[in-house]
Formats: structure tokens, sequence, C-alpha cells
């Protein structure tokens, strides 16, 4: 069943903006990347989705074509970020079942809490090898056919339609320094550094590179990970300068806007969606009682956050 496009798309934007082009997406079966694919292929697009798990990606896929009839989207499972060869078969089908790959958003992540004494090398590699290695994978698999794609719809747009344009998912922690996200930090800051590399490299050739770095955004697995249960959301809202915490449409909006003919000029940019959170310190993994540095002293963060254990992929 649909969901209601106001969850997903703000009311700004027009139908068909993104008509006949073509996004690829890693992680496109996670809360934010379905909600971003999502909004593209409502005003449009066509989509291939990929990630480790099988049936869980192929499941989003049927449900994110339902946001537009007649809308393709492919999701391919078994495919890890960190392996080139499984990134360079799901683009080769990408553009062999849908023509093309005009957009693309590198989505894959991993995130737990964990302070550095509980952090073993294994924990810290596996999140660099997937934010990091993943991200750089994915530049190097689908830039050939960006390229060709900013070929094909120069900028600025003569006729609303856009091409050939980078978007990789971040985060804010980095920026000023976060306990217990030593690993995520790194990783983050080094995706915005690739992203900043590829906009010096590829935008003489017309392609875009930005980065959307989200805040906490209600509802998704992220927030499970990083935002204790035991505090409501209002009150662990309060954090946020503007009183809530984000929305999946929040980030989708974001995405559309740096996709669009709207977003020609923007390249080598940092778009933080975090309603300001990032100013604030706002700290991740704790409950209300705990307080800085008491918390890191006695060796405590929250026991209501999501464990960063994961099943065996279902590849």
């Amino acid at each position: 069943m649909p969901i209601p496009r106001s969850e997903y798309l703000s009311s700004v934007w027009k139908d068909g903006i993104f008509d006949g082009r073509v996004v690829f997406v890693t992680g496109g079966a996670g809360t934010i990347c379905s909600a971003q694919t999502r909004a593209l292929v409502a005003l449009g697009a066509n989509a291939c989705i990929v990630g480790r798990n099988q049936q869980k990606t192929e499941a989003a896929a049927i449900d994110i074509a339902t946001a537009r009839e007649g809308a393709k989207v492919i999701g391919i499972g078994g495919c890890d970020v960190r392996n080139p060869g499984n990134l360079e078969s799901a683009a080769e089908r990408c553009v062999k079942e849908l023509g093309a790959i005009d957009f693309v958003i590198a989505g894959a992540a991993g995130n737990f809490v964990a302070p550095i004494s509980g952090l073993s090398t294994n924990a810290f590699k596996s999140v660099i090898d997937i934010d990091v290695l993943g991200t750089y994978n994915t530049v190097k698999t689908t830039m050939p056919y960006l390229v060709k794609s900013a070929a094909r719809n120069p900028n600025p747009s003569q006729n609303g339609l856009t091409g050939g344009r980078i978007l990789y998912v971040s985060a804010t922690f980095h920026y000023t320094g976060m306990p217990l996200q030593a690993h995520v930090s790194a990783a983050k800051a080094s995706v915005d550094s690739i992203m900043a590399s590829v906009a010096l490299e590829y935008g003489p050739l017309g392609v875009t590179s930005n980065v959307i770095s989200p805040g906490g955004i209600a509802g998704t697995e992220g927030m499970e990970r990083l935002s204790s249960s035991a505090v409501d959301e209002k009150t662990s809202g309060k954090i946020v300068p503007l009183g809530r915490w984000g929305t999946i449409r929040d980030i989708a909006d974001a995405t559309v806007y740096v996709f669009s003919d709207a977003g020609n000029y923007v390249n080598g940019e940092i778009l933080v969606v975090d309603g300001g959170t990032w100013r604030t310190g706002g700290p991740v993994g704790l409950d209300s009682s705990h307080r800085y540095p008491d918390y890191l002293l006695k060796g405590e963060f929250s026991k209501h956050v999501k464990s960063g254990r994961k099943e065996k992929p279902n590849l």
C-alpha cells in the first residue's frame, strides 16, 4: 500500500522533474535512503537500490515502486559495498535494465554506540570499511556513468532535467567531536573528504558532488542505535534548537533540492539537515541521568540503545 506522499515529500516540488532519470542507491533499503529514493521516484525517476540483505532489499524496491504508477525500481541484494565486484555487477545490471545512472546516493553505513575503551580494532575497521571504502568503491564504480549523464545533461539545465550528480549521506559528529562515536566520526570525516575531492576532480566534467548530514531522524534505525529508548521523543527533542527531531521528509526534500534544477550550482557542499543540533553538541547514547564527564569516567552509557550486532546477512 502506498505511503502518503506528505510523509516523505513536501508540496513544493513539481511532478515530473526527474522524468527519465535513474538513481543508483547503496543502502537503499535503509529508512533514510529508502525515503530519499521514494521521493525521487515519486517525481519521475526510476531506481536501483542495493544492499547486503537480499530479502529486505527486494521488498524495499517493491514498496518504493508504489510511489508512482509505472515506476521501475530494482532491488539487488547480496551486494556488499566493500566488494568492488559486487558494485560493478549491480551497476551494470542497473544500466542494462534501466538505461543509465544519472544520480547516485552513497548511503551504506554502519553505526553503534561504543567508547574507545570498549571499541575493538575490528569494530573500528568494520565501520571504516563500510563507510569509507564502500563510498570510494561506489564512486569508482558509478563515476563513468555519471560523467556520461553529465554530458547528456549540460549544467545549467536547458529543460529542467538534470544528471551527473552524486550525494553522500554523512553525519555531524566530527564537526565538534562526539563521545562514543570515534569510529563514526573518523569514517564520516573521510566521506566528506572524498566528496570534496570528487567535486574538484569531476566538476570540470559536469558532475556535482555533495554531502547531506542528517541529524537525529525520528523513527529510523539510526535513532534506535544512538538515542536511548528510555527517554521519550518529546523530552530528548529539546536538545534540538528547533525543538523536535527530524523527519525522513526533511532529508528527502534536501535530496530533491540537490539533484534538481534548483541545485545546479551546488557543488562540494555539506548540507547539514539537523535543526541546528550540531551546534549544541547534543549527546548520543545517553539516558537523562547521564552527565558529562561522569558517565565517561564511570564507563557508562545507555543500555536502551539498539545493539550494533547484526545477524548474518541473507546473501
